[in-house]
């Protein structure tokens, strides 16, 4: 066999094997895995992101160990792409991104953001604000990443008797239309109760209630957003995604450490891959809605993934400091780099250059 024989045949094989790993990557659960070490980690330095909000700003606020930093998502069937910042705007040049939600998708859009700019450091951006929508623009790439604020998805209206959660509106959806990509998130204010509490009633078509059970009414907040998705959504111009639940650590006895009253101290994510405690409840209506939805939406399905990440949140490193307690967000850099990290993959897929 002549040696340009062999050299067709290495390349073949190449070919095929690039072909069998592509298709083994978009097989395989990105979700389905566990943290492992990684001194290359963290994806970028706090100190080079200028824009780091108070509350996420976790070494700037004192926190000094930096263990936390340092581990990746590891998915048992396969590797995931590293983040890309450059070939990320590229792929969606004059495309843009709307977070939906409450301070959990504020996290992940102020992740997201970080970590473009650090890849490109030089990079032309602008930031405004309209109202609840902020729009960090990319100006080399004209790729706008915004974030509206919209907590329950559903809208809070002021009437003559009080604030009225409509758990069958979703007029706040007209801010949406046009978006390129949309990952929305809700969960994080359902059960906040007493003065934290952003309404009076709860209304369901003609009738008024003054409570009732708070995933009941998750359920049904969904289920309005998904008939919106329905509705007004063109898949060929627009992607979905929902970011799933994110979870919060002021439990230690869900992580096999009843000693534990919060996460302060923190300093290692829980070993494995599967949570002790469980997953929430809210995690399996979500699943249940997005099962019934019409149009294609893809789940991060960030839930079980983050709830090993016990060390990931400010706990006193946040915007309340030594007195405040923040169980709940998380440190930048941290975990929402990697469901940023998960995204681009999943866009490697579904924006194929």
């Amino acid at each position: 066999m002549n040696m340009w024989v062999q050299y067709c045949i290495l390349c073949a094989m190449l070919f095929i094997g690039l072909r069998m790993n592509q298709s083994n990557a978009e097989k395989c659960d990105l979700f389905e895995g566990s943290w492992v070490p990684d001194s290359s980690y963290p994806l970028y330095n706090s100190k080079s992101c200028p824009f780091i909000e108070r509350e996420f700003n976790c070494q700037n606020n004192g926190r000094s160990d930096t263990l936390y930093l340092r581990y990746k998502w590891q998915p048992h069937a396969c590797n995931l792409s590293r983040f890309d910042g450059h070939d990320f705007l590229q792929r969606l040049k004059g495309k843009s991104i709307m977070f939906v939600g409450d301070s959990l998708s504020r996290n992940q859009w102020q992740s997201l953001t970080c970590m473009l700019y650090t890849a490109l450091p030089s990079i032309k951006y602008n930031v405004s604000r309209v109202g609840d929508v902020s729009t960090f623009t990319f100006m080399d790439f004209d790729v706008k990443v915004m974030l509206d604020r919209s907590v329950y998805l559903v809208d809070v209206v002021r009437e003559a008797n009080g604030r009225i959660l409509k758990l069958d509106s979703i007029e706040g959806g007209k801010l949406w239309k046009g978006v390129n990509m949309l990952i929305f998130n809700t969960w994080h204010w359902w059960n906040r109760r007493g003065a934290t509490q952003p309404w009076d009633y709860i209304q369901v078509g003609q009738q008024i209630y003054k409570d009732m059970d708070r995933v009941v009414a998750f359920g049904k907040a969904l289920n309005t957003w998904a008939t919106w998705v329905d509705t007004n959504i063109d898949p060929a111009k627009t992607k979905v995604f929902f970011q799933g639940i994110s979870p919060s650590h002021y439990n230690g006895s869900t992580w096999d450490e009843p000693s534990a009253k919060s996460c302060v101290g923190q300093k290692e994510p829980v070993v494995g891959s599967t949570y002790p405690g469980g997953l929430p409840l809210a995690l399996t209506v979500l699943k249940k809605v997005l099962g019934n939805i019409k149009n294609p939406v893809t789940l991060l399905d960030i839930t079980n993934l983050s709830l090993l990440r016990k060390d990931g949140h400010p706990s006193i490193y946040g915007l309340g400091g030594r007195t405040g307690m923040d169980c709940s967000h998380w440190c930048l850099a941290g975990v929402p780099d990697t469901w940023n990290q998960i995204l681009y993959n999943l866009i490697l897929q579904k924006f194929r250059s």
